[in-house]
Parts: structure tokens; C-alpha cells; sequence
């Protein structure tokens, strides 16, 4: 697959080779879950763009040595969005693409939440929300202390970021001035059981409406930007990565839930569901769309 063509020493590829990463990732996704009948699709599509760039241009990561001490490390602590993960791995060249296939399976290798043990590219086994917060902020003191030069990206949900746990770990960051520590909000405004206000389902409490100003009080560095903007994501991230002043940096993505497929646009339904014969037929013919646009 042209993907695997990719040379990490090459300075990157151009933005619309990302572009297209980020809809394969859309698409691997799809029909993954299609196929396994299982799984989750809206967190995993809103998140697409960002994971496209890290594995393809920001982080330094080498698969075939996915053990190398001094690598970039990334932790995906909205866990159970691990099927985007699982096909930029595989597409960045840590297991065969065919894998896919065996996702949740029970002796799969591509748990339903990322499991350190068992799958190359996994820097941490996550599920429980705001714990994959914690091991980051663990992770980026150890290279501080250790004097080690990678850098350690951790990806949260919006919704998770109610856990109290994720506000100990970003004090301590702040404390012990994690500046090679960046923190990624996948901020798409949508939980699992909608809000308040859809009565007919109990609704749930919003995620945080004011992230920025939060992270602020706690003494991050923080960065807002376009999630699905692919040159927005590649700058902040590069540039992020390059600038220590004593602070811990957060970006505040700013994303739609299901994006890429219009009728999972926006929609906690899709937050965890399976699509029909009918559905996966006109998502795929919404991201080929993507393709000749």
C-alpha cells in the first residue's frame, strides 16, 4: 500500500498525502467495525486528522523498532477510541493491515482497548478514563530526570477530562515543569448520552465549555486549534515540540464527533454503534467523496 512507502528521514510528506492518511484512517475504521461488528466510530473519526499527523510527520517513532528507547511516546487515554489507533498503526508499518480484521476478537492481538502487552506501538494499555493522563505525566518526569530527549503526546476526550484524576496529574505537571509533555483534548463536544436536554435518554453532564481557561489556571501552555485542519495540526504540533520554557503544553482540538461521514456527524449515537449493510454503503461513498474532493 502506497503508506508503506513512507520514509520517516525524508522530512514528512506534503499536507494533502496527510489528507488522505486521515481519510484511510476514516475508512479502516468504517469498515472495521462493519466488518467485526463491534467497536467505536464517532470518537475514532473525530480524531483522524491529528492521529494522520503524528504517526505520519510530527512523532519520532521507528517500527521497526518499536522498543527504541529514546522514541516519541504516545498514549491514547480515551482508550476505547483504540480503532483509530490500531489503523494508523498498522498503516505506519508495526503489524499487517490485515490484522484489522481480528479486532476484539479474543485472542487478538487488537484488544477493544489498547493493550500494552500484546500490540507493537502501544505505550501504554489505557480504558479506564484519566488514568492514560497520569502514565504521560509519569512518562514525560522520567525522561526529565533521565535526561532522555523524546517527547510524550497523550490524547484525552473531552468528556474525560471530568475525571478528577486528570486534574491531580496536570498539577504535578505543572509543578515539575514538563515542558516535553503535550496534552491533546479531542474536543468534540459530544459524550456518549447526549446532554441535559434529549430527556427521552436521561441525559449526561456536558464536558468542560471553557477547556482553555482551565488549563490555563493550572499553569499550562495552551494552544487552540482546528482539529480537522490539517496544516494547523502539523505547525502547532512541530512547534510544540520545539519549545521549552518551563510549561507543559495542551492543545485544545476543536473537532466534530463522526467526522467524515455526514449522517454520523454530531451524533452520540454514533459514539458506539455498528452500522447497518445500508449505512457502511453510504459512509464508504461519503469518504471516497472525500477522496475526489
Amino acid at each position: 500500500m502506497w503508506w508503506s512507502l513512507y520514509n520517516p528521514n525524508d522530512g514528512g510528506i506534503i499536507m494533502k498525502h496527510l489528507q488522505e492518511i486521515a481519510r484511510q484512517i476514516r475508512v479502516g475504521v468504517i469498515d472495521t467495525v462493519y466488518h467485526q461488528k463491534q467497536g467505536h466510530v464517532g470518537g475514532p473519526l473525530s480524531m483522524a486528522d491529528m492521529l494522520a499527523a503524528l504517526y505520519f510527520s510530527v512523532m519520532d517513532i521507528d517500527p521497526k523498532n518499536p522498543q527504541w528507547e529514546n522514541r516519541d511516546r504516545f498514549i491514547l487515554s480515551k482508550g476505547h477510541s483504540a480503532i483509530a489507533q490500531y489503523v494508523a498503526l498498522a498503516m505506519r508499518g508495526y503489524f499487517p493491515y490485515e490484522e484489522l480484521r481480528t479486532f476484539d476478537d479474543i485472542h487478538s492481538r487488537l484488544q477493544a482497548h489498547p493493550d500494552m502487552r500484546k500490540l507493537p506501538g502501544i505505550d501504554m494499555s489505557t480504558g479506564s478514563l484519566g488514568q492514560g493522563f497520569s502514565a504521560a505525566v509519569g512518562m514525560a518526569l522520567g525522561a526529565k530526570i533521565n535526561q532522555r530527549p523524546f517527547q510524550t503526546f497523550v490524547m484525552m476526550g473531552d468528556g474525560e477530562t471530568q475525571e478528577g484524576q486528570v486534574w491531580e496529574a496536570a498539577r504535578v505537571a505543572q509543578r515539575y515543569k514538563l515542558d516535553n509533555l503535550i496534552a491533546i483534548v479531542d474536543n468534540n463536544r459530544l459524550q456518549q448520552y447526549g446532554w441535559p436536554d434529549l430527556a427521552d435518554i436521561g441525559g449526561r453532564t456536558p464536558p468542560e465549555k471553557d477547556h482553555a481557561s482551565k488549563w490555563r489556571a493550572f499553569g499550562w501552555n495552551v494552544v487552540e486549534i482546528d482539529g480537522h485542519n490539517m496544516p494547523e495540526i502539523s505547525i502547532t504540533f512541530d512547534a510544540l515540540r520545539k519549545e521549552h520554557q518551563g510549561k507543559p503544553h495542551v492543545v485544545i482540538a476543536h473537532t466534530i464527533k463522526g467526522k467524515g461521514v455526514p449522517f454520523m456527524e454530531g451524533a452520540f449515537k454514533w459514539h458506539s454503534n455498528v452500522p447497518t449493510d445500508e449505512e457502511y454503503k453510504q459512509a464508504m461513498e461519503a469518504l471516497k467523496e472525500g477522496a475526489e474532493s
